[in-house]
């Protein structure tokens, strides 16, 4: 559940999102959705693979992207502002692009009450909170030692990122999941210093139940901030704000473009991963309920104008049309509908002849999100290699993966699924390497090293071999 488009709303610079999509596509008449005074429209492009060629294939890839070189014109001021002027500079933007006057940008969560929620919401939150816990504890290793040769020991041993920063979007939703979902592995892991920064409401207070999971999962300190001065604030640090090591959590195109241009910075943070809009990908057959379909594909539309959705169908006897009025019929009841239609103008169908041409297409989309609901999904499991997150089965909603069934939904977007992993306990760990040698361990292995090093002309590094080589035969010697 990459929440970037979440704040992007009407604003966003979108290049040609897909050039391919406008000549190639079998073009049909949009459905025109009329809500309140809004009209929209939802329609989607279809193709068949077995009559594409390997380029036009291959440009059913590209996502709709977002212009980055005007947004880092206005980033960087920000960045520099926020480095410089610290506090003051985080209440005049929040002031600013918020319309909050904070007294002070951080709070301890420690000093804060407990927020007062309803029983069932509480009840939700205790139930994600339990199934994510389980999930990424579970994710720990075991220390193992390993003797390559006698007396030569070596081991990898884990510790955590000290300071992590977690951002969680704020303005036209509330994101209490990404709380949970990023400060849950955070810690487990143990991170000392755990920085959440998340948006202001209008009276400058921080949303209850983001509160209400942020003291559930360990954070220390909440930032009141949001958009390209939070993620400043905590990769520069400030007066009151503690540097951290790493940013977590997704954002608009100002925060994106803040986390890029800081991790390549003098501030020295990590990031968690590349983002961009939310995506799904979809392979259903002729046993799909079209309901079903329609509801998971509109689930990510409705993130923002920029999100795509892909249906890939496989196989005969599939009732396209009954999709395409179940897609028309749902997005029309949206309270976000407008934003779907939009990322549904620049999403698409295509049409696949087997199950190995729909798993192959996949493979090479990458998707942020992939939903198998086709007959016996589970067989088709370990053909899947580009993926953040995967759901089976026609009672597996992506749904139950952006809140609650225990896996992370800050996920790898774009393409990125081929390289990059999505959130978990790993993300806010590091690893160390430790040898330890006896003395008969250095006396089997180190003449190898020293003809390494001899071989690289790197004198000193065979001495510090062969020294100690030196005192272990004199000292044979003398105790002989």
């Amino acid at each position: 559940m990459n929440i970037s488009s979440l704040l992007i709303g009407e604003g966003c610079n979108l290049i040609g999102t897909n050039k391919f999509l406008s000549r190639t596509a079998s073009h049909r008449r949009p459905y025109v959705l009329r809500q309140g005074l809004r009209i929209v429209t939802s329609s989607m492009r279809s193709f068949k693979l077995s009559e594409l060629t390997p380029s036009e294939l291959a440009g059913l890839k590209d996502r709709p992207r977002i212009d980055f070189s005007s947004i880092f014109s206005t980033v960087d001021p920000i960045v520099n502002d926020v480095r410089t002027k610290g506090d003051a500079a985080v209440i005049d933007y929040t002031a600013r692009f918020d319309k909050v006057v904070l007294d002070k940008v951080l709070e301890s969560v420690y000093d804060l009450p407990d927020p007062e929620l309803d029983p069932d919401i509480k009840e939700s939150f205790d139930v994600a909170f339990e199934n994510i816990y389980a999930f990424h504890v579970a994710q720990k290793s075991p220390e193992n030692i390993i003797e390559n040769m006698k007396g030569v020991r070596c081991k990898r041993v884990a510790r955590c990122i000290s300071s992590v920063g977690l951002y969680v979007p704020g303005g036209t939703a509330v994101l209490p999941s990404t709380a949970l979902m990023l400060a849950v592995p955070a810690q487990i892991a143990g991170c000392k210093t755990i920085v959440l920064a998340t948006p202001p409401d209008s009276c400058g207070n921080i949303c209850k139940e983001v509160l209400y999971c942020a003291k559930k999962s360990g954070v220390t300190h909440i930032l009141k901030a949001g958009g390209a001065q939070a993620i400043s604030a905590m990769a520069w640090g400030t007066a009151s704000c503690p540097k951290v090591d790493k940013i977590f959590g997704p954002g608009n195109q100002y925060v994106t473009a803040a986390k890029m241009i800081l991790q390549n910075s003098e501030a020295m943070v990590s990031i968690d991963m590349p983002a961009g809009p939310s995506e799904v990908l979809v392979i259903a057959d002729k046993y799909a309920n079209p309901v079903y379909i329609a509801s998971d594909l509109l689930s990510q539309a409705e993130h923002g104008p920029d999100s795509q959705v892909v249906l890939v169908l496989v196989g005969d006897g599939i009732d396209l049309k009954a999709i395409e009025n179940e897609i028309e019929r749902q997005c029309a009841s949206l309270p976000r509908g407008e934003f779907a239609s939009k990322a549904l103008s620049h999403s698409f169908t295509v049409i696949a002849g087997d199950m190995l041409e729909a798993i192959s297409f996949s493979n090479m989309y990458a998707p942020e999100h992939l939903i198998i609901n086709v007959k016996n999904p589970d067989k088709w499991e370990e053909l899947i290699e580009n993926a953040g997150s995967v759901f089976l089965g026609q009672w597996t909603p992506e749904s139950v993966g952006d809140y609650a069934s225990g896996t992370n939904h800050v996920l790898p977007t774009y393409g990125y699924s081929r390289m990059y992993s999505g959130v978990s306990l790993d993300s806010f760990l590091k690893y160390i390497t430790i040898q330890t040698l006896t003395e008969e361990g250095l006396s089997k292995l180190g003449p190898y090293v020293a003809k390494m090093a001899e071989v690289e002309g790197l004198e000193a590094h065979k001495r510090a071999v062969t020294l100690r080589l030196q005192d272990i035969k004199a000292a044979a010697g003398s105790n002989s």
